[in-house]
């Protein structure tokens, strides 16, 4: 059976993707330090880290990219991606596993991005069926695991709280003072994906942490958009606590959802955060029904 769902997940999969043209996408890079980058393209950010004998990914989007990926990381550097970090299971964070894993790639993640990945799963009222086995992580952990890029540079890969899924991961590389911070800090709203375990108290929680980590010189990247610093971080755990603490008022006034939507409670945010993959009115119907749910 397993092998009937992975040729269902095969097929839905490369149709989905069929309907999307990714001919015009153009993998560019950033350079954030002597040997860390962030690199831009269809989908999550993805963050590329060069050790004394290999080069570590962190994501690496959608499969029909990895080729333009492997030759805009050629240009940066000769040695071989040995290990790939994924931050969460998402398809636009992890949809290149396969490709990289048979390229050589050892693919890490939380325990739990593995099993998301390896049996049924409800996205925004869509089921997805099991990756094939190849694309999995071949190593996870619980809490956290250290790579070692070199004599003088390590790579913290952290679990976090439940708060975008339950398997989220930052990625610390504390001697070069850069963390990526996958979906927890995207460029608009946050994404709760409640169906993953998502949960906005444990967002907070760790965009409280990452506040306590960094500092005004940090390089923070986001899951999508621009590298970020603390102040922009400052302002999006602002943004979110406000909305929780308006949407928890409204349940405590025994407001129904639709009441708590008719009350535009993110309206001064909308135009600047709404615009993208969640608008005002998904994020405060995620943070009550992750309210309701505690």
């Amino acid at each position: 059976m397993k092998y009937v769902c992975a040729f269902l997940f095969i097929s839905i999969t490369s149709s989905l993707v069929a309907q999307r043209n990714f001919d015009g996408v153009e993998i560019t890079s950033e350079q954030l330090t002597d040997n860390i980058y962030v690199l831009y393209g269809a989908g999550g950010n993805m963050g590329l880290a060069i050790g004394e004998e290999y080069a570590y990914l962190i994501d690496d989007q959608f499969a029909p990219l990895s080729e333009k990926i492997q030759s805009a990381i050629a240009q940066i550097t000769d040695k071989p991606v040995r290990f790939l970090v994924n931050t969460h299971w998402h398809g636009d964070h992890v949809g290149g596993n396969r490709n990289f894993a048979e390229s050589g790639a050892i693919i890490l993640a939380n325990d739990n991005v593995r099993k998301r990945m390896s049996t049924p799963q409800e996205r925004r009222g869509q089921m997805t069926t099991p990756w094939p086995h190849k694309a999995l992580p071949q190593i996870t952990f619980t809490e956290a695991i250290t790579l070692h890029l070199n004599e003088s540079q390590s790579m913290h890969v952290m679990h976090v709280n439940d708060s975008h899924t339950d398997g989220d991961s930052y990625i610390y590389f504390p001697e070069s003072n850069v963390i990526h911070m996958g979906d927890n800090f995207p460029d608009g709203y946050p994404y709760i994906d409640l169906g993953s375990g998502g949960n906005v108290d444990g967002l907070i929680q760790n965009l409280s942490m990452a506040l306590a980590m960094v500092d005004e010189d940090t390089q923070i990247i986001r899951g999508h958009g621009k590298v970020a610093n603390k102040t922009h971080l400052q302002e999006f755990h602002n943004i979110v606590k406000t909305l929780r603490d308006r949407v928890s008022a409204a349940i405590d006034n025994g407001k129904s959802l639709e009441e708590a939507l008719a009350m535009g409670l993110s309206k001064e945010w909308d135009d600047d955060y709404g615009q993208g993959f969640i608008d005002g009115s998904e994020v405060i119907t995620a943070i009550y029904k992750s309210l309701k749910s505690d």
